[in-house]
Parts: C-alpha cells; sequence; structure tokens
C-alpha cells in the first residue's frame, strides 16, 4: 500500500474509532477529536491523490460526477451521522419523549448525510436500494433458495443462542422491564425501528461510503466498528461483540452479494424478532417460553 493508500487507511480508522470513544469509552472529547483527525487525514490524501475536495463545478451543474470520490467529503457524512447520534444518550428506554428523541436524533444521522450527498455534494455516497440494484437491461435478481434458507437459519441461530447470551450475561436488565401490554408493544416498535436504521446507517452510508474508497474486506470490517460500538451503549454488553461482530460483519456481506436493502432488513428484523420475543420472556418468564437454551 503506497502512501496515498495508507492515508486514506489511517483517515477511515481514525473516523470509525471514534464511534467506540463515543458509545463505548463514553469520552466525547476523545470521539471528537478522532473526528478531526480522521478529517484532517482524509484532507491530506485527497491533497496527495489530486482529488478535489469541493464538488466539481460540473457536478454541480448536472447533478452527478464522474471524478473519483473525495476522501474528506465522504468520511464527513460519517462525521456527520456519528455527532448527531451523540446528541442522544443511548439508553433503551420507552417513554414518550425518550422515543421521540430516538427518532429524531437516528433519524437525522441518516437523513442530514443523505441530503448533504444528495443536494450539497451532488455526488449520490449514499442511497437506500430496496429492492436491490438492477444492471442495465436486466431484471432485478429474486430471493433464490439460499435467500430463503438463511432467513430460516437467523430465526433458527436466534432462537438457540439469544435467550442464553441475553439471561445468562443479565444484559437483557439493560432495556426496561415490560409488564404491560403498552410497554411489551412500545418495546417491539422500537427493538423493530431500531434494527431497521442499523441497515439505514451502517450498511447504506458507513458501509456504502467505505466501499468508495477500500476493498470490500475493509470496508466491511470498518463498518462493522461502528455498527459494534452502537449495539455496546444500546445494551449488548458482556460477551454481546462475539455475537455482534460476526452478525455485522456478515450483514455487510450479505448486502455486497444482494444488493438489496430491503433483504439485510428484513434478516435484521427475524433476528430481531428474536430479541423481542427473549426480552419480554427474561422480565416475564411465563410470556414466550419457548426457548431450550434460556438458563
Amino acid at each position: 500500500m503506497g502512501p496515498p493508500r495508507a492515508l486514506h487507511l489511517a483517515a477511515a480508522l481514525l473516523t470509525v474509532l471514534a464511534a467506540p470513544a463515543f458509545f463505548v469509552a463514553e469520552l466525547p472529547w476523545l470521539g471528537f477529536g478522532l473526528l478531526v483527525a480522521g478529517l484532517g487525514f482524509a484532507w491530506g490524501a485527497d491533497r496527495v491523490a489530486g482529488v478535489p475536495i469541493r464538488p466539481p463545478r460540473a457536478a454541480l451543474a448536472t447533478g452527478g460526477s464522474a471524478a473519483a470520490p473525495s476522501l474528506t467529503r465522504d468520511l464527513s457524512l460519517v462525521a456527520l451521522g456519528l455527532v448527531i447520534i451523540r446528541t442522544i444518550p443511548l439508553a433503551a428506554e420507552l417513554d414518550n419523549l425518550a422515543m421521540l428523541r430516538f427518532t429524531l436524533a437516528l433519524g437525522g444521522a441518516v437523513l442530514v448525510p443523505y441530503l448533504v450527498s444528495r443536494f450539497l455534494y451532488r455526488d449520490r455516497a449514499t442511497g437506500f436500494p430496496w429492492l436491490g440494484e438492477r444492471e442495465a437491461g436486466q431484471p432485478r435478481r429474486k430471493w433464490g433458495a439460499l435467500h430463503w434458507g438463511w432467513l430460516g437459519g437467523v430465526l433458527v441461530l436466534g432462537w438457540l443462542i439469544l435467550p442464553y447470551y441475553f439471561i445468562s450475561s443479565g444484559v437483557y436488565a439493560n432495556w426496561p422491564e415490560v409488564d404491560t401490554p403498552d410497554l411489551i408493544a412500545r418495546l417491539f416498535v422500537g427493538v423493530g425501528a431500531v434494527g431497521i436504521w442499523d441497515e439505514l446507517f451502517f450498511i447504506c452510508t458507513v458501509f456504502a461510503v467505505m466501499l468508495r474508497h477500500f476493498p470490500t474486506w475493509i470496508a466491511d470490517a470498518l463498518q462493522a466498528v461502528v455498527f459494534v460500538a452502537f449495539l455496546w451503549e444500546l445494551g449488548y454488553r458482556a460477551w454481546g461483540p462475539a455475537l455482534t461482530i460476526p452478525f455485522a460483519l456478515v450483514q455487510g456481506f450479505i448486502f455486497l452479494r444482494t444488493r438489496s436493502l430491503g433483504y439485510v432488513v428484513t434478516v435484521h428484523l427475524l433476528f430481531d424478532a428474536v430479541v423481542f420475543a427473549v426480552l419480554v420472556h427474561a422480565h416475564n418468564p411465563a410470556l414466550f417460553n419457548v426457548f431450550p437454551t434460556a438458563p
């Protein structure tokens, strides 16, 4: 890897390491410092590579650009999202105000980078291909036996692994006790909504941006750093990273193969359906008592 590529990787690493600084160590000053350093390295990488940081005039006039993507612009989208997320605590809460905070902050972390890329930078670095990207002149690929099989596999793996993880580690207590129909309904909505958001931000924003500059395995590892750090503060602690790291990497791999946001969201929602049932069972052992591995 020559000097320009080394600078690129250093810039991306510094930027994504802001996520564990924000969400694991909970040191905002360190997170902001890493973001500033990451963008500084990105600026240097763009200068060395001769890539203009400001959008070319042609791009502003036509709404797109064939020029090489600017790492500074792209990492600024990730930084924007992380800063917006950091404006709220991520502890799971189910009251109206907490759900409103989550909606505004997490929604903004996806929407603001998309709007900046689409209308300010004019380079469409992020997007949301719900049905998958279609090759010129070809119909969109349909889900095959492997796709359907993996959906079933996710349910089985979640059914076997998640009850033991949540209950034996005690991390289920990181979610509020749900002992009324209203709270159970709120938990269902919250778990599902955050699951959809995960794919919008970590895959369609962070992963998509990294793919513009790095090989797939590096881009996937970089997005996984942000994904796992966020889930840590959300409540997936103790030995949770042993589950969330492979999950994040597999989700990136699946998206790369299918290019379908709809499919990775479906996988995530099935996984989260099991998470929801396990959390309800952990707080109310008589409910959803269908898990053979529950302690």
